[in-house]
């Protein structure tokens, strides 16, 4: 599954200390061998962690210590072997599109393992929860097709027909995560539709408002308050702006690459054309003050008022965002006045 160079040779960039490479043909691989450097793995628990000094292979440890470091295998007697076959599989799912692929899974899996630490989560959910939420991460996006929901809604896809246009790539999300989790056995994982089909947009403000509702009695053992979980996904998923600008802005690059794709295909077809992925509509600076002002911040905000040491991790940086796109959009449409 994985090819360990030997114990002496170390990664280009030194990050660990045992070099890895996808293969497609399972390979034994020493678990222990795999020795990622105590900096490395707190840097692993923070909002400031850089996904584009890795390569997948490096990632794919880097999600066995997380796995490994919240006491998961011991918890659940989860076989080392098992729990890198479950991680490859989920790799081997995910596609080659602009955006929404393995490196992103990562970075929404490293956001929420970074969140559970700053939160403390480990000493006020069970780790049942924290399993499902970790995993729901890892897996909210597999096979994506690069085209949203109303893409294939539209298109009539085979999926907005499987599906009855109803959440059609989170229930597909879903199903591909539970045909991977039936190779693995590993206890409970009943929450987990729940945390993925949360991530679709389309219920943002529904999720939102009843986490808002429950906030001023909110509880952690009260199960009627696994909303919690849901809100812990949507603001990994969509925590990019959270980030250190130059971890942040290249995928935002990404994304409206994957987006003008769509609208692209949307005209060819003579499809409505989604006007927030319209390239000849949209800028960088455009598409990200509005989804900041009124979907980001509005989120981060509520999960602050649970955790007020989210502010200096999560909050203050989305703001700086903010003021960095709406300085960009005012210098745009400056140039723009000023041309002849």
């Amino acid at each position: 599954m994985f090819q360990a160079a030997s114990a002496g040779e170390e990664s280009d960039r030194g990050h660990a200390t045992a070099e890895t490479s996808l293969s497609s043909e399972p390979a034994s691989l020493n678990f222990s061998s795999l020795q990622v450097t105590e900096e490395v793995r707190e840097h692993l628990k923070t909002p400031t962690f850089d996904n584009w000094q890795w390569e997948e292979a490096e990632m794919l440890v880097l999600l066995q210590v997380m796995y490994t470091d919240l006491d998961f295998l011991t918890a659940f007697q989860i076989e080392p072997e098992a729990l890198q076959n479950f991680l490859f599989e989920v790799y081997c799912h995910y596609n080659n599109i602009p955006f929404h692929n393995f490196q992103h899974c990562f970075c929404v899996t490293q956001m929420m393992y970074g969140l559970i630490w700053l939160t403390d989560l480990r000493n006020k959910l069970s780790r049942v929860d924290l399993l499902i939420m970790l995993t729901s991460a890892l897996c909210h996006d597999l096979d994506h097709p690069g085209y949203n929901n109303v893409y294939q809604i539209n298109a009539q896809t085979d999926l907005a027909l499987r599906y009855n246009d109803i959440s059609p790539l989170e229930n597909h999300h879903c199903a591909v995560a539970f045909g991977i989790l039936a190779k693995v056995e590993h206890g409970q994982r009943h929450e987990s539709p729940q945390c993925i089909l949360a991530t679709d947009m389309s219920r943002h403000n529904e999720i939102l408002n009843k986490f808002k509702a429950m906030q001023p009695v909110f509880n952690f053992t009260n199960k009627e308050h696994k909303e919690l979980m849901k809100i812990m996904v949507k603001v990994s998923d969509i925590s990019n702006e959270a980030r250190p600008m130059e971890v942040a802005e290249p995928w935002l690059d990404c994304l409206l690459q994957e987006f003008f794709n769509q609208s692209d295909t949307e005209k060819l077809k003579g499809l409505p054309v989604t006007p927030f992925m319209d390239r000849d509509k949209v800028s960088k600076p455009s598409s990200q003050t509005s989804f900041i002002r009124f979907v980001l911040l509005p989120l981060f905000t509520e999960l602050t008022k649970l955790f007020p040491c989210l502010e200096q991790h999560i909050l203050e940086p989305v703001r700086r965002a903010l003021e960095y796109y709406s300085d960009m959009e005012k210098a745009t449409k400056e140039e723009e006045g000023a041309k002849p």
